[in-house]
């Protein structure tokens, strides 16, 4: 007699207990899948955004002008050119309250960047714990699954007097999917958040990088100001 031991069949003639297993791994499973595009879409949008700004900052704009457009698409604007308004709005803050002091002047406007570097990275790592937690719980919850499954066959054939290969490898077919779902469930999601957590790291050497240029302009800047000062005295 000719059993069907396709996937579907398997999943709908397993235990009670193993069929709760695999809903709750195809669960996690699309959960994934959606944080995965949701993710690939963000940073694709965060790395064209900086790009743009980038290339604006260096382009010869005025920091003024480059301040007031920021403020002005604050919704639309990316990581990179928050960071520097939030720097920009420090430094004019601390000169509006005549600080002269360069050194008071830079340290405040680098403050200023490096809490908005930490805003901005911990957006940027959203839902990087979720993959590693996909990837590291699924195979042990499909491994539970198959466990369970094989523990349940071999109780049924206990009540057998004759045990045969046919009558052993649907149980252990129907237990391993499981198994086979839990990996499903994983390695996209550890493959995917390698590739994010490099990403990231990327976007954060840029952004740190922005920094330290950035706090050079202003610190040349203040020089350049300090100079004509004195030369007018």
């Amino acid at each position: 007699m000719n059993q069907d031991m396709s996937i579907v069949s398997l999943v709908l003639h397993a235990s009670f207990v193993v069929q709760v297993v695999i809903v709750i791994l195809l669960t996690i499973s699309i959960a994934s899948w959606s944080a995965i595009i949701r993710k690939l879409m963000a940073i694709k949008r965060i790395k064209e955004l900086n790009e743009e700004f980038e290339r604006v900052f260096w382009s010869g704009t005025s920091l003024n002008e480059l301040f007031a457009g920021a403020n002005q698409n604050v919704k639309l604007s990316g990581p990179m050119e928050r960071i520097f308004a939030s720097g920009m709005r420090e430094y004019q803050k601390l000169r509006e309250r005549r600080i002269s002091d360069a050194a008071t002047l830079l340290d405040g406007a680098r403050r200023a960047m490096r809490a908005s570097l930490q805003r901005e990275m911990d957006m940027a790592e959203s839902q990087l714990a979720f993959l590693a937690t996909v990837g590291s719980i699924s195979p042990y919850i499909g491994l539970f699954g198959t466990v369970w499954g094989i523990m349940h066959a071999f109780t049924g054939l206990a009540n057998l007097q004759q045990v045969t290969l046919a009558s052993v490898a649907p149980g252990i077919a129907e237990a391993l999917v499981a198994t086979a779902i839990g990996l499903f469930s994983a390695i996209p999601a550890v493959i995917s958040y390698n590739r994010f957590a490099h990403d990231v790291d990327r976007i954060a050497i840029k952004l740190e990088t922005f920094i330290e240029e950035f706090s050079n302009i202003l610190q040349r800047n203040l020089g350049a100001q300090s100079t004509s000062s004195a030369s007018g005295h």
